[in-house]
C-alpha cells in the first residue's frame, strides 16, 4: 500500500477515511478538492486538471481522495490500492446537509482557500444520482483494475470503515497486511 486512492459519492466520508489512512500509514495525504477549486469554486481547464494529475501520480507514495470522474482513469493506472465507499445516497446526502450546517461560510481544512461552504441545489442534486449516473462506471474500471492486480476494497458501511481500519493498525503493528 503506497498509492492509495479513496473514491465515492460526495458524503461518503473520503476525505475522513483518508486523513484516517494517512495518520495510521504515515502516507502524505492529497485531497482533490484542494487542488481542483481556485478562490470562489473558479475550476481549472481540462488540460490544466489532468496535468496537476499526472504530476501527482508520479510522486512516490500517496493517499489521494475525490472522484473526479473525467480523471479517474490517471488515478486509477498508477494506484495499488482503490477503496470505493459505495454508501446509500441517504447516508450520503446526509452527511452533506451536516458538513453544510457546520461549515456555512467557512472553508473546510480539505477544501481550497476561499471556497466557503454552501448550499448547491446541483450538487445535491449530483449526490441523489450518483448512484446511477456514477456508480456503474465506477464499478467497471474497478472490476478492470482488479483483473490488472489493484487491490479494491469495497465498503458499503461506516461498520466496514471501522473494521478496515483496525485491521490496518492491526497489520502494521504486526507487519502483516490482512484486508
Amino acid at each position: 500500500m503506497r498509492k492509495v486512492l479513496v473514491i465515492g459519492s460526495p458524503g461518503a466520508g473520503k476525505s475522513t477515511l483518508a486523513q484516517q489512512l494517512g495518520v495510521i500509514t504515515g502516507l502524505p495525504v492529497i485531497h482533490l478538492d484542494r487542488l481542483y477549486f481556485r478562490p470562489n469554486w473558479v475550476e481549472p481547464s481540462l488540460e490544466e486538471w489532468i496535468s496537476i494529475q499526472e504530476d501527482l501520480v508520479q510522486r512516490d507514495a500517496w493517499i489521494i481522495d475525490g472522484n473526479y470522474g473525467k480523471t479517474l482513469d490517471i488515478r486509477l493506472q498508477v494506484a495499488d490500492t482503490v477503496i470505493f465507499l459505495d454508501f446509500s445516497r441517504y447516508v450520503c446526502l446526509w452527511r452533506v446537509l451536516k458538513r453544510i450546517k457546520q461549515y456555512y461560510g467557512h472553508t473546510r481544512d480539505d477544501m481550497a482557500e476561499g471556497c466557503e461552504e454552501r448550499f448547491d441545489g446541483e450538487f445535491l442534486r449530483y449526490i441523489w444520482q450518483f448512484p446511477h449516473d456514477q456508480r456503474p462506471r465506477i464499478l467497471d474500471q474497478l472490476r478492470e483494475r482488479q483483473q490488472r492486480g489493484t487491490h479494491i476494497i469495497h465498503l458499503r458501511r461506516s461498520s466496514d470503515i471501522s473494521r478496515l481500519l483496525q485491521s490496518l493498525t492491526t497489520s502494521l503493528g504486526t507487519g502483516k497486511h490482512r484486508f
